[in-house]
């Protein structure tokens, strides 16, 4: 497996691209806006492709990283998609957080056309996919995971097989039903410390090496004391991946309370800030 297509080349797909290259891989990428990457295709030198479906065509294997279900539907189904052009035999990754029956479906399509499907999300946000740091679920046939795990390894350090199609992305609903009620618990801890008139760098150097410390308070309570709302991870985004895990069995009332504040800031135009302005739900901003 030498040649890889890869849709969908935004925050974290750029650095992912980047470390395949790095691991000897061969990479050609589609993307919905060329012009977004000009910078990127001049640094890496990597093949730039028209269609999802030129991207797939002739690739060992195909890796999605893009926005919502309805862009995976698209790239996998649509008229210029990837099903449409993938050679029989090669593998299709989707490593975008996407709906588990969405998975389940290209799963089933893909292996009834000779092809093998996995659905892998990852977590680790920009900084796990610029260190190869990425943790990765992987849901799908157990001997195409193992086909691909040098592929994973490439990108990712904590890298799980997960069980049958949609089994990753089921993992992956549980991993943002965790960080939802952390990152809100973060912002309440930062926003009870403010009111008390402590000092943020002292209650963060107090608390993080404990029993309260969590990534998320490591790396976003600095950015919420800084005003720093830049994405690492966008709100948007979160938003969507809380909505699937809300759309699944079974109650989930913290997720349904946290993704009720993110939306009231989505509402507000803070779309396209990173998860750590959840702060400003609590500041009032």
């Amino acid at each position: 497996m030498q040649t890889i297509g890869f849709i969908g080349v935004g925050v974290m797909g750029r650095s992912m691209v980047k470390n395949l290259l790095k691991a000897g891989y061969d990479v050609a990428v589609y993307s919905r806006t060329r012009s977004k990457l000009t910078d990127f295709l001049a640094e890496t030198g990597v093949r730039w492709c028209d269609t999802a479906a030129e991207c797939a065509a002739g690739r060992d294997a195909v890796i999605t990283m893009v926005g919502y279900p309805k862009d995976v539907e698209q790239v996998y189904f649509g008229e210029k998609g990837i099903l449409s052009a993938a050679q029989a035999g090669a593998y299709l990754i989707d490593m975008t957080t996407t709906d588990p029956a969405l998975s389940v479906r290209i799963a089933k399509q893909g292996k009834a056309g000779g092809l093998h499907v996995l659905d892998a999300p990852v977590s680790g946000g920009d900084t796990g996919a610029k260190n190869g740091t990425l943790s990765i679920m992987v849901g799908g046939d157990e001997a195409d995971f193992a086909a691909c795990l040098p592929v994973f390894q490439a990108m990712g350090s904590q890298i799980v097989y997960e069980g049958p199609a949609g089994a990753g992305q089921h993992t992956k609903m549980a991993n943002q039903v965790a960080i939802a009620g952390t990152i809100a618990g973060v912002c309440e801890a930062l926003s009870y410390a403010e009111r008390a008139g402590l000092d943020p760098d002292k209650l963060l150097a107090s608390i993080s090496k404990g029993a309260a410390g969590s990534w998320q308070m490591e790396n976003l309570m600095p950015k919420m004391v800084k005003q720093d709302y830049a994405p690492g991870f966008f709100l948007k985004h979160f938003i969507k991946d809380m909505k699937i895990a809300l759309s699944q069995e079974g109650s989930l009332p913290i997720l349904e309370r946290v993704c009720a504040m993110y939306g009231d800031l989505e509402a507000e135009g803070m779309g396209d800030l990173g998860t750590q302005a959840l702060i400003r739900h609590y500041r009032g901003e």
